[in-house]
């Protein structure tokens, strides 16, 4: 990656208002937590907008102008610290670098042996073994983590101060949720809190960490998620409807149910009714069901370059190469950065807690190959088509030097991304979710095509543009 690029004047002086409209804002609430804390709020708060995402919501000023700081703290603010900045402040001293998956003290794959982490999890059960380890080893009072409720949605953050409260939250959301109740909380209540997130939210834990002290001493560590895109509320709702469920009449969903028979790739969707029934079908049989077609991805994901969350004290993923991403029991990747939370992993592997294998850097981008792809050579070619005043500051340099066939697939993926979110609102909206379901299957099928090199259109492409699957 090249170092960051000067901040063009046009967006120098970022308020809420003005990430929002250039489509940066990813929702972490980062600025509304800022407001309250400062006193300057005016009535600042997180809102879903009509596309299903989270956005602040406030006095006109304020959203004009924001509060003092904000640019310095939003994740994708003008004068924000990259991510290479903060993890050389945070882990200067770590013993490996690389430039896809950050610096570390030590990287494995494997997954938590007692307490049936593994078992709740969706993957691995890493995450809330660590968070467990964390609570239990008394290093943290309490831990920040998404869970079913919160706010009137279906998932939100909440503080867990127990192992119990935590096993709540087991199993991954692909849901929009936001900080800036919990930040309120954390600056309420003294103690030390560790905080769950996927990249930019981590970022923006760390960079307000920077900027005041009484976070800097609360939050002691960080947990991050890798992370392809954020969804927005619309894919639930549009499973819901092909599943023909009522969203009034659910009790819970899960968006990856876990068979120990079937290949951890394999995503179920499972809906419980309050009259006790039961509704489960996979995602290859949803219209959305390719992950990496970009169905209703929040616009700021497309200028992220961070898959593996480089600033938090340790991260997960999933070991998306075989044979464990065969192994329908989950397994994990894992990414210590702190000296700390290396020790933490070696004493679990020690007591036979942990079944981890030690791999290198080499292994992890391999398991999160697609996603940083996006990230690095589809975020170049991205930044290549905005217009130089309107392009966010970036660890990747612009450019548009690629092969049709790659450009094809980015232009596609943007295209399902914006027009997903525009016509499912207007679709249900006009009783027509019919025609949008099937707009979305051709889509994906067309995508398919690109992508994936089946069929005519994909053969006829890769005999021109070789190249390898997105």
């Amino acid at each position: 990656m090249q170092g960051s690029h000067p901040s063009t004047a046009s967006l120098a002086s970022f308020a809420p208002a003005d990430v929002v409209s250039a489509g940066l804002c990813i929702g972490c609430g980062n600025c509304v937590a800022a407001a309250h804390a400062l006193h300057c709020d005016n009535g600042a708060q997180m809102v879903m907008d009509s596309r299903g995402e989270l956005k602040p919501a406030g006095a006109a000023r304020w959203l004009a102008q924001g509060s003092p700081g904000f640019s310095r703290t939003c994740p994708f603010g003008a004068e924000a610290s990259d991510e290479t900045s903060l993890a050389l402040a945070l882990f200067g001293d770590a013993r490996h670098g690389d430039e896809r998956v950050g610096r570390f003290e030590a990287a494995y794959v494997g997954h938590a042996a007692d307490g049936g982490f593994r078992e709740r999890g969706s993957s691995g059960g890493m995450v809330s073994w660590t968070a467990a380890e964390l609570l239990r080893a008394g290093l943290v009072d309490a831990v920040v983590h998404v869970a079913p409720g919160g706010g009137g949605r279906l998932f939100g953050y909440r503080i867990s101060r127990s192992a119990d409260e935590l096993a709540g939250g087991a199993k991954s959301r692909y849901f929009p949720i936001e900080l800036s109740q919990v930040l309120r909380e954390i600056r309420r209540a003294p103690g030390r809190y560790a905080v769950v997130g996927v990249p930019c939210f981590i970022k923006a834990v760390q960079l307000l960490r920077r900027e005041d002290a009484l976070m800097r001493e609360r939050i002691a560590f960080t947990l991050g998620l890798f992370c392809g895109h954020m969804k927005s509320a619309r894919l639930v709702d549009s499973f819901a409807y092909q599943m023909n469920v009522a969203l009034a009449d659910v009790r819970s969903f899960d968006f990856r149910l876990k068979d120990a028979r079937r290949p951890a790739s394999w995503y179920t969707a499972r809906f419980e009714v309050r009259d006790g029934r039961a509704v489960q079908r996979d995602w290859f049989h949803l219209a959305e069901g390719d992950w990496g077609s970009g169905f209703f991805q929040n616009a700021a994901c497309n200028f992220c370059d961070d898959v593996v969350a480089e600033t938090a004290d340790i991260s997960f993923g999933d070991a998306w190469v075989e044979p464990y991403a065969s192994d329908g029991r989950g397994t994990n990747v894992v990414i210590a950065r702190s000296p700390r939370l290396a020790h933490l992993l070696a004493a679990g592997v020690a007591s036979g807690r942990l079944v981890l294998a030690p791999v290198d850097a080499n292994f992890v981008a391999q398991t999160q190959a697609a996603g940083l792809r996006q990230r690095r050579e589809g975020l170049a070619y991205r930044l290549a088509r905005r217009p130089a005043a309107q392009r966010p500051r970036k660890r990747v340099a612009p450019s548009a030097g690629l092969p049709l066939r790659r450009k094809l697939i980015y232009r596609t993926r943007a295209a399902i991304s914006e027009w997903s979110a525009r016509l499912f609102p207007l679709a249900r909206a006009a009783g027509a979710l019919r025609l949008y379901v099937l707009w979305a299957r051709c889509m994906r099928a067309l995508y398919g095509a690109l992508a994936y090199s089946s069929g005519w259109l994909g053969a006829w492409l890769a005999r021109r543009a070789p190249d390898t699957k997105t």
